[in-house]
């Protein structure tokens, strides 16, 4: 026979109904003075969903035994759970994405938005955002206009006898460009440019989604002037050569010159088409980059179109250019894919003053990207030096900091074995952690990006703003207290 509970004994389901009983009614909180400032800034609806949601979650608790006791009684204060619902709504409705400060000396990262635009760049974007503006208004005629119109001067200065259009980035331009001029024909390649451009995406993807059917040449690290001769015929819609932008095969290799396919190309009547993705117009060669090749250099070589990003070595917002011979750059313009993949009035603005900055010969002192890779190594070092001596008068012997050679990368797909000296600081923590202090840095107000590396988180300052190294430091010091 089963024994009777002892009066007094420990009954945990009835512990939990009482708890229950004890959780705030949603309409006396939302009614409350603590809940007042919230609902101001955050809005009725949404505040009220979310205190459904946290009392949810905590009976959800009280029910399955985890919140009981002392914890129970601060969980269910009016002020823990108003901060539990400010806390929710400030993560749902704060900008996104987040502002982030690049210390990993990667130039162009991909995945901290490629390129940080100019002043002028910045500036333009933010008027044309507040503002009417005529994006497809001629304001002489008065009637309607093109938008690719606000770049005809500039891209003339730049590439002189040359047509163009601007899509919203260089795949869509790829895209456009052999849809354009080999739709239902085959593209000869070579088996060593069939590469992954990023999120999965392969050229192979792209050329079968414009209609253009795949004929591969050679081999992976030999392909010669005779496979590409063999290969057309009259089923060929376009040659293209393909910019090997986040690799490089070294050793026993060979692949024709761009003016040797250009010759090709112009005796079997058949365009060239080049997708040299970096975008280098102003030429890196200074500063020790050889892997790049301008776009103009490309274009006297004999290549009938080349495609190009505008958020890589170009420096500015993301954009797809395809420039090259007028008559087949109208064809372009004219295939409905381009209205598909058109540029929005903000990229437009910031594009031109991009543009701009190169017309006026200004490029390496005004757009960030090119500015950041022509940094010299000493400069770096005194910056960094700088920032080590602030965070050394604080931490004293918590860390060792240093200020070490390392190398920057240019990144986002350009120059794959280009690198550029720099200086790194290189923290280094007594209990090894420097993890730890990398992941509270990225996780810190701003995150700061750095790297570890043998053991050693690494700041790279050169893709750092100069005005951001006083908090690179202020950050640098709240995660090694911790």
């Amino acid at each position: 026979m089963q024994r009777r509970r002892r009066k007094g004994a420990e009954n945990p389901l009835a512990d939990r109904r009482e708890a229950l009983r004890t959780l705030p009614q949603i309409g006396r909180l939302l009614d409350s003075q603590t809940f007042a400032r919230i609902v101001k800034r955050y809005g009725t609806d949404l505040v009220t969903r979310l205190v459904r949601d946290e009392i949810a979650r905590i009976r959800e608790r009280i029910v399955s035994g985890r919140l009981e006791g002392s914890a129970l009684e601060r969980t269910i204060r009016p002020r823990s759970v108003a901060r539990a619902v400010e806390a929710e709504a400030r993560a749902l409705l704060e900008p996104r994405p987040r502002r982030v400060i690049n210390a990993t000396g990667i130039v162009v990262h991909t995945n901290l938005g490629r390129s940080v635009l100019s002043a002028d760049a910045a500036e333009a974007l933010a008027q044309t955002a507040r503002h009417y503006t005529d994006l497809e208004y001629d304001l002489d005629e008065g009637r309607r206009g093109s938008r690719l119109g606000h770049l005809d001067a500039l891209m003339a200065e730049l590439f002189p006898g040359a047509g163009f259009i601007v899509v919203n980035n260089n795949a869509a331009a790829i895209m456009l460009a052999l849809r354009a001029l080999a739709r239902n024909k085959e593209v000869v390649i070579s088996r060593g440019e069939l590469v992954e451009i990023g999120g999965s995406f392969r050229v192979p993807d792209i050329l079968a989604a414009s209609g253009g059917k795949l004929r591969e040449v050679g081999t992976t690290n030999k392909t010669r002037m005779s496979d590409y001769s063999d290969a057309i015929g009259p089923r060929t819609g376009a040659i293209l050569k393909v910019h090997t932008s986040n690799f490089k095969i070294v050793g026993f290799t060979d692949q024709p010159k761009i003016a040797s396919l250009a010759r090709l190309a112009a005796k079997s009547g058949k365009p060239l088409i080049v997708d040299w993705g970096s975008g280098d117009i102003a030429g890196l060669g200074s500063l020790g980059i050889h892997d790049e090749i301008p776009v103009r250099e490309i274009l006297d070589a004999g290549a009938d179109v080349v495609t190009f990003s505008g958020d890589k070595l170009l420096g500015g917002p993301q954009a797809g250019f395809a420039v090259g011979k007028p008559e087949l750059i109208a064809k372009l313009r004219k295939d409905p894919l381009a209205r598909v993949c058109r540029l929005d009035r903000l990229l437009t603005a910031a594009l031109h003053a991009t543009l701009a900055a190169y017309v006026r010969g200004k490029a390496f002192a005004e757009i960030p990207t090119l500015r950041m890779l022509a940094l010299a190594p000493a400069e770096i070092g005194k910056r960094a030096e700088r920032v080590r001596k602030t965070i050394a008068v604080t931490i004293g012997k918590d860390a060792r900091i240093d200020v070490i050679d390392g190398v920057s990368k240019t990144g986002g797909g350009s120059s794959p074995t280009g690198e550029r000296p720099t200086r790194l600081l290189a923290v280094s923590v007594p209990a090894g952690d420097a993890g730890g202090v990398e992941e509270r840095l990225r996780r810190g107000d701003p995150p700061v990006i750095g790297r570890v590396r043998d053991g050693k988180l690494l700041i790279d300052l050169r893709t750092v703003l100069p005005e951001q190294d006083a908090t690179v430091a202020e950050c640098l010091i709240r995660s090694l207290r911790r």
